[in-house]
This record gives C-alpha cells, sequence and structure tokens, in this order.
C-alpha cells in the first residue's frame, strides 16, 4: 500500500470515527437509562459484557450486512422498547410531582446488588440495543468506506480487505467512545437528578429515528427510503436532540436552585 492510499484509508477511519463518536451519543444514553438501575459494580460490568457482545455483533454484522438491511423488525421492536421506556418513565415521573416521597429511577442510586437473572437480563437489553443500533451505523460506514480504493490484499465477505478493516476499525472505535460516553451520563444523571425528564425524551426522540427507518424500509415503504439518511433528517433529528439537553441542562440547574431557597 503506497502512501497516497494509506492517507486516503486514515482520513476515511477520522471521518468514520467522528461519525461513530456523533452517532454513539445518543445511543449511549439509552445504555446510561438502561444500566441505572444496577449499583455501580454490576453497572461497570453490564456495560463490558455489553462491549464484548457489541464487538462480535459488530464484527458478525460486517459479514451478514445484506441480510440485516433486511430484518426491518429489528429495530422496529427497538423503537417500540424505547418509546415505551421513554412514556412509561415520563408518566412516572410526572406522577411522583404530585408526590414529593415517590423517588423515580434516576433520583435514587442503587445500594443492593440485583439477582443475577435480572444483571443477565439487562445485559441481553444492552445486547440487543446495540443490535439494533448496529443496522443503521454500518450502512453509514459501509457506503461510506466502498468509495476507498481496492487495496488488493484480497476479499473479506462482500468487502476489499482495506475497506472492512476501516469499517472494523471505525465501528470498533465507536463502540468504546459509547461505552465511556454512557458511564459519563450515569455518572451526570447522578449529580443532576432534574435531567431525568429530558434524558428519557431523548430516548423516546431516539426511539423515533428508529421507528423511521422502519416506516422508510422497502418493505414497509410508509415514507420515502432516503428520508431517514437524508441531510434535512439529519438537521432535524440534531436540532431537536441537543435543544432538550440544553433545554434541560438549564432547567435542572434552575430547579436545583429554587430547592436551596
Amino acid at each position: 500500500m503506497d502512501m497516497q492510499l494509506l492517507i486516503e484509508y486514515i482520513w476515511v477511519l477520522a471521518i468514520l470515527v467522528g461519525l461513530e463518536g456523533l452517532l454513539a451519543a445518543d445511543n449511549a444514553l439509552v445504555l446510561a437509562i438502561m444500566v441505572k438501575h444496577l449499583p455501580k459494580t454490576q453497572r461497570k460490568k453490564a456495560l463490558f459484557y455489553g462491549l464484548l457482545g457489541a464487538f462480535v455483533l459488530r464484527f458478525g454484522s460486517l459479514f451478514i450486512i445484506s441480510f440485516l438491511v433486511d430484518v426491518w423488525w429489528v429495530q422496529a421492536i427497538g423503537a417500540a422498547y424505547l418509546l415505551m421506556m421513554s412514556i412509561r418513565h415520563l408518566y412516572t415521573k410526572l406522577r411522583a410531582k404530585d408526590d414529593p416521597d415517590e423517588k423515580t429511577l434516576l433520583e435514587v442510586e442503587p445500594q443492593k446488588e440485583v439477582s443475577k437473572a435480572s444483571f443477565w437480563m439487562t445485559v441481553a437489553k444492552v445486547e440487543f440495543a446495540d443490535l439494533a443500533f448496529a443496522v443503521d451505523s454500518i450502512l453509514a460506514a459501509v457506503a461510506l468506506a466502498v468509495a476507498l480504493p481496492k487495496t488488493g490484499l484480497g476479499q473479506i465477505g462482500s468487502l476489499d480487505a482495506g475497506q472492512f478493516t476501516v469499517v472494523l476499525a471505525g465501528g470498533m472505535i465507536g463502540l468504546i467512545i459509547m461505552r465511556f460516553a454512557a458511564n459519563v451520563f450515569v455518572d451526570l444523571l447522578n449529580k443532576k437528578p432534574g435531567l431525568e425528564i429530558a434524558a428519557f425524551i431523548i430516548v423516546g426522540w431516539v426511539g423515533v429515528k428508529l421507528a423511521l427507518l422502519v416506516f422508510a424500509h422497502e418493505d414497509i415503504a410508509l415514507i420515502p427510503h432516503d428520508f431517514p439518511h437524508s441531510t434535512l433528517w439529519k438537521i432535524i433529528f440534531y436540532t431537536v436532540l441537543v435543544g432538550v439537553a440544553v433545554l434541560g441542562w438549564f432547567l435542572s440547574g434552575r430547579d436545583k436552585q429554587s430547592k436551596r431557597v
């Protein structure tokens, strides 16, 4: 591989890492919500096991990407789960305002370890969330990598070995970013529990994003196929996401100050 080709691959890898990091932000918040009910030691284990499983899922997905594109129901179940989680906890939070003694999920730091069955159920939910998020992420990465010139180092699945390596490396680095971000989000939610409503609104918004991917699938075709990948939708999605996060941050700070008075 000559230097010019190497530089081109490194550049695309850097873009992929940035793309994965951007996509990881909303995904990490969802994972943080999923493991928040666990005490700190079990929470770290759940994210660690989830990371190991996600590596396997992402690696295998590269070989069966054409199959995953057709499995629209994976994202459909993921969308339904996230929307139900968001609605249920928002309802609980709003109801708790009428009862000051009632504590919601993010207002209490868990102390006792949960049972093994509950722990592994949480790990399974994390793995499923990874699979639901992986489809769109890998498709975006493959679309970017296939534009690279072939290295002539052989084929891995349907990709040139160099292209495969770039997609795999970008995906793995993105997963690591997502896990670190998930830990950061858990700590942030512990420090500023007033962000709870904003957090669950964002979880529901991510569910809407997955739902649009399902509606745009060629077997469903309720909306134009290219809309969920369009610049317009990405601008709308991230504008709303950042807007909710910023609004939640300032309202949380204002609520905290009012309680001190």
